[in-house]
């Protein structure tokens, strides 16, 4: 079969390997499509986390179980499945008490395991047991279901914020990521989603928020305010890997309101500066947002298939194995909203 093999910084090569071996406990998976992450856009650029030297990348797999192990029952040849990338102890501090985006053993497929750049990916019985591989709802599309792993910790994020029916939510950020905050916060009955960014890409009209802030020509804070009323939003979601739109978020919700920082921001500069008298006297909850449970990933997929996240506005790129880097700067260059790797092309 062939795979692409991440060698070294900034090396991939397509290579003809054999065929992965199922395991008793485990599957084999044809896969379809495969989404290419930020992650993989960082790995290609300074290498893998924990080390390993070399590795078939890609965590954002769909396909076709084509073999299932003698002990699996829960699936058969011919399901259709997605994958994503996180795997858990199941015996630490978090995961013992449902945290298991937060595990300290933490494991991706991509990474520790050979991942779904490649025509073929065997996925041990561990990933099935403590990973997210999924059953794709019926008629959802490979290439569209390939969506489901951005839009989990999106889901994910929201879901812990409390976004709900009637809110007023911000988002600051106006990429892909923030554009599914667009869908989600809508799908979970926000009335009135405000997005505020620089507006390269163009590309939040077409999801119709109610007010469209262009935060290198306006004041964010102020054109929020003056949008709810002196008020403030329920939700400010920074959906960027900028500090400063953290300080801007904690200025522009209500008191009692949510701030939740969703993008990371850069490890050679990490540090934030919000106004403290704010989260003090306001009583503001300022939280963090990394990965998600399974639940999430479940409830992604469904989300897509029901039409609730429209996942063809994103994907605009598909690439073959060998058109991979192609696609990884695509996807860094923002020419490509989401570049989506087809290995049988």
């Amino acid at each position: 079969m062939k795979a692409a093999v991440y060698e070294g910084i900034e090396t991939i090569a397509v290579r003809d390997i054999d065929m992965p071996v199922c395991e008793p406990d485990g599957i084999v998976v044809k896969i379809d499509a495969c989404g290419i992450c930020g992650s993989d856009v960082r790995n290609f650029h300074v290498g893998l986390k924990g080390n390993v030297a070399k590795q078939i990348m890609g965590h954002e797999g769909t396909g076709t179980v084509v073999e299932a192990g003698r002990e699996v029952r829960a699936y058969k040849a011919g399901d259709h499945v997605a994958v994503a990338p996180d795997v858990s102890c199941g015996e630490c501090y978090y995961c013992k008490r449902g945290w298991v985006n937060l595990c300290v053993d933490h494991k991706m497929v991509g990474t520790h395991w050979p991942g779904c750049f490649a025509q073929f990916v065997a996925l041990p019985g561990v990933v099935l047991r403590r990973g997210m591989v999924h059953h794709m709802p019926e008629g959802l599309s490979f290439v569209d279901g390939a969506m489901s792993e951005p839009a989990s910790s999106v889901l994910a994020s929201q879901h812990n914020a409390g976004v709900g029916l009637g809110d007023t939510v911000l988002i600051i950020g106006d990429g892909p990521i923030g554009c599914l905050h667009v869908e989600v916060a809508r799908a979970r009955g926000a009335s009135k989603i405000i997005v505020a960014g620089l507006m390269r890409l163009k590309l939040v009209p077409q999801f119709n928020p109610e007010m469209i802030i262009d935060a290198g020509k306006q004041d964010t804070v102020q054109e929020v305010l003056k949008c709810t009323g002196g008020l403030g939003a329920d939700v400010a979601i920074c959906a960027n890997p900028v500090a400063k739109t953290q300080a801007q978020a904690v200025e522009a919700v209500r008191k009692r309101g949510t701030v939740v920082l969703f993008g990371g921001l850069p490890k050679t500069s990490p540090m934030t500066s919000l106004n403290g008298n704010l989260v003090h006297y306001n009583e503001l909850r300022v939280i963090g947002a990394f990965s998600y449970p399974a639940t999430a990933h479940q409830q992604a997929l469904q989300l897509i298939a029901d039409g609730k996240i429209s996942a063809p506005k994103y994907i605009n790129k598909q690439v073959s194995l060998e058109q991979l880097v192609d696609g990884i700067k695509a996807a860094e260059t923002g020419e490509a909203l989401k570049a989506v790797v087809r290995p049988w092309l």
